[in-house]
């Protein structure tokens, strides 16, 4: 069964640090592109960052340049989002995201096939 679980979201301050978790399946994800999209209140989903099967290959969003860090380990089956610096403009909810390929992360015209179900994270001023 192919599924992405988020976890780490919550309430934090403005220049906080965040880190959140996402698990996946061990036999189906280890080939995949996996990354991480959010969507604010009233805005739609945006692309935030992706990394390759191999780790190789490394995208931000030029929002979160410098201050978030994409990682996965395929022995624990986990992806995670470090956040730092966190503002309110990064209040959303984020998703785990997966797909073979990468434009699906980096190309507005494309969309990743598997999704999470999100993680809230909302940072106070």
């Amino acid at each position: 069964q192919r599924q992405l679980v988020e976890s780490g979201g919550g309430l934090v301050q403005t220049g906080d640090s965040l880190r959140l978790s996402c698990t996946y399946s061990q036999y189906t994800f280890h080939t995949y592109v996996l990354g991480w999209f959010r969507q604010a209140p009233g805005r739609e989903r945006e692309f935030v960052t992706a990394i390759s099967w191999d780790g190789e290959d490394i995208n931000y969003a030029d929002s979160v340049k410098g201050r978030f860090t994409i990682s996965r380990d395929d022995l624990t089956n986990t992806l995670n989002l470090q956040m730092n610096d966190l503002t309110p403009e990064d209040t959303a909810v984020y998703y785990c995201t997966a797909d073979r390929s990468m434009r699906s992360f980096i190309n507005d015209d494309y969309r990743p096939d598997f999704w999470g179900q999100g993680t809230r994270v909302t940072v106070s001023t």
